[in-house]
C-alpha cells in the first residue's frame, strides 16, 4: 500500500484525513447497504467491490498502526481529562 491508495480508500468512503475505526465500520455498512448488488443498482457489483477493497486497505492500514498509552498521548487524545487533571483541585474550576 502507498499513500495514493489510502487516500483513494478514504475518498470511497467520503472519510477526511482522521476517522475512528467506528467510522470506517459504520461508514462500510452504509455503502455496503447503498450499493449491494440485490439491490437492482446498475453498476452496483463494480462499486461494492471498490468499497470492499478500500474497507480492507483501510482496515490492514488501522490494524498495523502503533497505539500509544503513554500518560502525554493520553491527555493528547483526551483533552477534557488533560483539563480535570490539570485544573481538577482549584475551587474555581474543579472540586472545593
Amino acid at each position: 500500500m502507498d499513500y495514493t491508495e489510502l487516500q483513494s480508500a478514504l475518498k470511497v468512503f467520503g472519510l477526511g484525513e482522521r476517522a475512528t475505526l467506528k467510522e470506517i465500520k459504520t461508514r462500510h455498512r452504509v455503502l455496503v447497504k447503498r450499493y449491494h448488488p440485490d439491490g437492482g443498482e446498475i453498476g452496483a457489483l463494480q462499486v461494492i467491490q471498490e468499497v470492499n477493497a478500500a474497507y480492507k486497505l483501510l482496515l490492514d492500514y488501522v490494524g498495523a498502526y502503533s497505539f500509544s498509552f503513554a500518560e502525554a498521548e493520553f491527555y493528547e487524545q483526551c483533552p477534557e481529562e488533560r483539563l480535570r487533571q490539570q485544573f481538577g483541585d482549584d475551587p474555581l474550576w474543579g472540586r472545593d
